[in-house]
């Protein structure tokens, strides 16, 4: 794998090579732009462990939350053309779907308030046992092949809001959710959605619903030691005090809901595709003002979305006080990352793109390395 010669190159290979030695992770592509010219790029480790496939660039990832900010442009992208409002009541588009605050009450949710994880709602893994969310099944919409978005909807309804909605921040299945309300909304599913209004306009061959090519998908493992276990259908995986269910199945069963919040499957080279996108103001995809609009904090920084110093846009956290964070990212980054192992951030002062796809669980998204391929970028 080729890449420029120079002093980032070699810290970044240094990170990466560390975290396989030390089995953090099984296999990884690593992609940084610098003010669009691509400055480093490695597919490193394996990408099946046990049948000792090597991993390449092209490799496809199934992405987990990293669907939410493509699913995120594709909501604003129908915001600007007039097909919806932020405003808008989810009733007006999925009716039935009426969750209640703790004390029975009926309350209002927005599709801002989805967009930006201020509803009320939350996710099964972030629930302590015995949570409704548990009793109710409800999926992460990583786990359940073959479970339909309604009956999904139907379960989370069920389920009491955490907070009324716009008055607290909480990680949640709202973009499932949206992607219910952007399929009645329009007559179209979701992967057409994304087709016709992002990933299409992008060029973006490999990412979507659907794995365009088996060969190339790269095999899932979970965090352990001595080394990372392979994944299997309903593996638990302990991520502090919870656990994520994950079903790596789940993206070639057709019958499964498009998960609008962690459903797609996409190399790196097609998401740091999206984000020069944004990096850029919108190109083919988005207005200027809307990126303006998505790239602001629209949840302060006491939310603390990706830690200490963060808020959140619409889509992705927004860095609000790098000193608070104690990060060399300037204000005004974005970042996100994914449950199968991923992270990506736009450092949109410093004109830097940078992409962190592995196939562990969850180091990539929530380990050391996440930071050390931060620090080998600036330092």
């Amino acid at each position: 794998m080729s890449h420029v010669n120079n002093a980032r190159s070699g810290r970044l290979d240094a990170v990466i090579d560390a975290a396989l030695a030390e089995k953090r992770i099984v296999g990884a592509v690593v992609l940084v732009a610098e003010r669009g010219e691509p400055v480093y790029a490695r597919a490193a480790g394996l990408a099946d462990r046990e049948a000792g496939v090597a991993m390449r660039e092209d490799a496809i990832f199934r992405l987990a939350s990293i669907t939410k900010p493509i699913v995120s442009a594709a909501t604003m992208r129908l915001v600007d053309d007039g097909v919806l409002s932020l405003d808008q009541h989810v009733t007006r588009w999925l009716p039935d779907f009426r969750p209640r605050l703790a004390d029975g009450s009926e309350a209002a949710i927005t599709i801002r308030q989805l967009l930006t994880h201020t509803s009320g709602l939350g996710y099964r893994f972030l629930k302590p046992a015995g949570d409704a969310y548990h009793a109710l099944d409800v999926s992460d919409g990583m786990d359940q092949p073959g479970l339909s978005l309604t009956e999904n909807l139907a379960r989370l309804a069920t389920a009491p809001l955490a907070f009324a909605p716009g008055e607290g921040w909480l990680y949640s299945l709202g973009l499932d959710v949206l992607g219910g309300v952007l399929e009645r909304a329009t007559g179209s599913t979701l992967p057409e959605l994304v087709r016709a209004l992002v990933t299409g306009p992008l060029g973006l061959a490999d990412t979507g619903f659907a794995v365009t090519d088996a060969a190339r998908l790269v095999t899932p493992y979970a965090n352990a030691n001595p080394e990372p276990l392979r994944m299997t259908d309903g593996m638990a995986v302990p991520l502090g005090d919870m656990a994520a269910i994950f079903a790596p199945g789940r993206i070639l069963d057709s019958a499964s809901y498009p998960s609008g919040g962690a459903g797609m499957a996409g190399t790196a080279g097609d998401i740091l595709r999206f984000l020069e996108m944004i990096r850029t103001g919108g190109a083919s995809v988005l207005a200027p003002e809307t990126v303006a609009a998505m790239t602001s904090a629209q949840v302060g920084a006491d939310a603390q979305t990706q830690g200490p110093g963060w808020g959140f846009g619409y889509g992705w956290a927004v860095l609000v006080d790098p000193a608070i964070a104690a990060t060399p990212q300037a204000a005004g980054t974005l970042q996100w990352g994914g449950a199968y192992g991923h992270t990506w951030f736009v450092d949109r002062v410093n004109g830097l793109s940078v992409v962190l796809l592995t196939n562990a669980a969850f180091e990539g998204m929530a380990g050391k390395l996440k930071t050390q391929i931060r620090d080998a970028v600036y330092s």
